[in-house]
């Protein structure tokens, strides 16, 4: 596979380490490349206005701009952008604002290195990708009274 057909991955997170982390799994695939790194929403915006990425990992919870919001701002000028919400917790209303905002996609950070790889490909291509957690918040949701 040559660099034209990679799927360019923007990664968007308040701590260095998991950046770091994320980095390290996208770096082991063939099909995968890395353009570049946000350490907060308002940074992600401006960063994905330069890079224009395929794929982008958005941590939720952030200072200056929550993920919610850089997702919901960044969708409505890329929207051909895969935003995949990516977080340690387990808040259903969360799950439901980044999917209304234009996440395409929603995981928890204990995914595995495989896992995180499909998601990106099946979020490449147009697919929702779903933890058990985030599918198990939405159904938690829809049906409350």
């Amino acid at each position: 596979m040559n660099d034209k057909e990679k799927i360019k991955v923007l990664l968007v997170d308040d701590h260095e380490m998991v950046r770091y982390g994320l980095e390290t799994y996208i770096r082991l695939s063939d099909d995968l490349e890395l353009v570049g790194e946000a350490a907060d929403g308002e940074e992600a915006v401006h960063v994905c206005d330069q890079l224009h990425p395929d794929i982008i990992l958005m941590d939720m919870i952030m200072p200056r701009m929550n993920g919610v919001e850089a997702t919901r701002i960044i969708h409505q000028r890329y929207p051909q952008v895969g935003i995949i919400a990516i977080t340690s917790f387990e808040d259903e209303h969360m799950v439901q604002s980044a999917i209304q905002a234009g996440a395409t996609s929603y995981l928890q950070k204990n995914i595995t290195l495989s896992e995180l790889q499909d998601a990106i490909r099946k979020t490449y291509q147009g697919k929702r990708v779903l933890s058990p957690e985030a599918s198990q918040a939405l159904v938690n949701l829809s049906s409350s009274p």
